[in-house]
């Protein structure tokens, strides 16, 4: 199972940015999925996250109302919305799905390498 992202890259304070995840390989369902942020000398972070049929989303206070986190199921694949970026948002974001492999296997978790999101101030 792989996860990848794009849509990283550098904006200026005050733009938007939409980062994307798809996941392929071996995947029987998909559970919970999530964005997460490492920034330089900072511990690993949760942004957002999504469940299965997207109706119930969660999103760190410091992000509420900027971004917005949604799921197409049928492509495997996540999405993260971010406008009105600031410098602090500034970090590596990774994407983050827990899923099965099979009918009757574990729920394992799974994480992208994360594109680098730089907000200029």
């Amino acid at each position: 199972v792989q996860l990848v992202e794009s849509g990283g890259g550098l904006v200026q304070a005050g733009g938007s940015l939409r980062l994307s995840c798809a996941a392929s390989g071996m995947i029987f369902s998909i559970s919970v999925m999530g964005w997460y942020r490492q920034a330089p000398g900072k511990q690993r972070e949760l942004v957002a996250t999504i469940t299965s049929g997207g109706g119930v989303t969660n999103y760190a206070d410091s992000v509420k109302g900027r971004f917005t986190i949604s799921r197409d199921n049928a492509e495997n694949a996540m999405y993260l919305q971010m406008k009105d970026l600031k410098p602090e948002d500034t970090a590596v974001y990774y994407c983050n799905a827990k899923l099965r492999q099979g009918p009757l296997s574990g729920l394992y978790n799974n994480w992208g390498r994360g594109p680098q999101v730089t907000v200029s101030s």
